[in-house]
């Protein structure tokens, strides 16, 4: 049977080669978060805001001056904990300082199901989703364009099971609990594992958890095991558990994940500066990642919960990338010659068709289309 998450050659050799080369030289990178597909209907957890106006001192050089550019007032940013380059913009307050004059409300969500639902009713303008969510959003019509790819997942992302559950390999998991977040990259990575080692999903009993909700439950001891992201992952490692396969291993056979940020249509449209203005601040948060990974990972422990040194480790798990990488033919590609991405996200949603979580997945040249390319370059 074809595997629907198979894509163009250029891409899977470039980041299989970029995760290889990830965990032999351990780059300094970042972990993925949780991100969900599946209805926009669904339920949703209610965000919790952390609004920051910013300084009241006098604006940056690059704002001053601007009087003819318009602006937003306020913006709404629709985050999860992952630390990538927009965590790290966040923890120091980057976009804050290149517009202090503007309203920034940081909201966060626990997953890219959430994130779905906030966009579908207008709560955000910006929001981080992973490649299943961000797929099954572009399928079912919301209202948001990507803008920005943060990040490839590669052992961020992994199949945890308890040392005394008797799970070594993924045979072992028949007649087990496992949990995950339905339509999350980690439920991907978890059905494609299973797919490749030709394992019947039915054979083992998989719950729909959010992160948090994992972690009791291993703690309760109501699971054996769970595929997972950061922080939740190391939480459940250093609980008496043990990594069975990553997401790495998973793409390295061609199930790729990734987070990427998506803006509501008609804020880009009506403040494209602002947007930009922001892909500047993603890429200094990115290049400050890579050329200070121990600052970094001490303002990102205070996000993520966990100590530098685990933060640190994390930060090695996935391949962050700046904004000279957004148009490359692997990415976004550009307006003339739309990137691989494209072409991932449609074999993404044919597999959500195949999996149920949505019930069509448009022609390619849709997705492509959801792709600002165009925003590029900034400077």
């Amino acid at each position: 049977m074809k595997q629907p998450y198979k894509f163009k050659w250029i891409f899977a050799l470039s980041l299989i080669a970029m995760l290889l080369l990830l965990s032999a030289c351990g780059n300094n990178s970042g972990t993925a978060g949780g991100n969900t597909a599946g209805d926009a209907a669904a339920n949703a957890a209610a965000p919790s805001p952390e609004n920051s106006a910013g300084p009241s001192a006098a604006a940056s050089s690059d704002t001053a001056g601007a009087s003819t550019v318009e602006l937003p007032k306020e913006v709404r940013i629709g985050y999860q904990v992952s630390p990538n380059g927009e965590l790290l913009a966040k923890a120091l307050g980057l976009l804050e300082k290149k517009y202090p004059d503007i309203k920034i409300s940081w909201l966060k969500f626990d997953s890219g199901r959430d994130v779905n639902v906030a966009a579908a009713s207008g709560g955000i303008d910006f929001g981080l989703v992973g490649t299943p969510p961000g797929s099954s959003g572009i399928a079912q019509g919301l209202p948001y364009q990507i803008y920005y790819i943060h990040d490839v997942i590669g052992k961020s992302e992994a199949l945890v099971v308890k040392k005394d559950s008797g799970i070594k390999s993924l045979q072992d998991l028949k007649g087990h609990k496992i949990a995950t977040t339905f339509g999350s990259t980690s439920h991907f990575s978890l059905l494609s594992a299973l797919k490749q080692e030709n394992i019947d999903p039915s054979t083992i009993t998989i719950l729909d958890m959010q992160a948090p909700d994992i972690v009791a439950a291993w703690q309760r001891g109501d699971i054996d095991g769970a595929y997972t992201w950061q922080p939740s992952q190391t939480k459940l490692t250093e609980d008496g558990g043990e990594v069975i396969i990553s997401s790495a291993e998973v793409a390295a056979k061609g199930g790729i994940t990734g987070e990427f940020g998506v803006v509501l249509k008609d804020f880009v449209d009506k403040y494209p500066d602002f947007v930009k203005g922001y892909i500047s601040v993603l890429d200094e948060a990115v290049k400050t990642y890579r050329e200070h990974p121990q600052e970094s990972a001490q303002a990102l422990s205070k996000e993520l919960g966990l100590t530098p040194e685990a933060t640190l480790q994390a930060m090695n798990e996935i391949i962050v990338l700046d904004a000279s990488q957004q148009t490359s033919p692997e990415y976004m590609g550009t307006p003339d010659k739309p990137g691989a991405f494209g072409q991932l996200l449609k074999d993404t949603g044919d597999f959500l068709v195949e999996q149920k979580s949505i019930t069509a997945s448009p022609d390619l040249s849709v997705y492509q289309h959801a792709l600002r390319n165009d925003l590029y370059p900034v400077n």
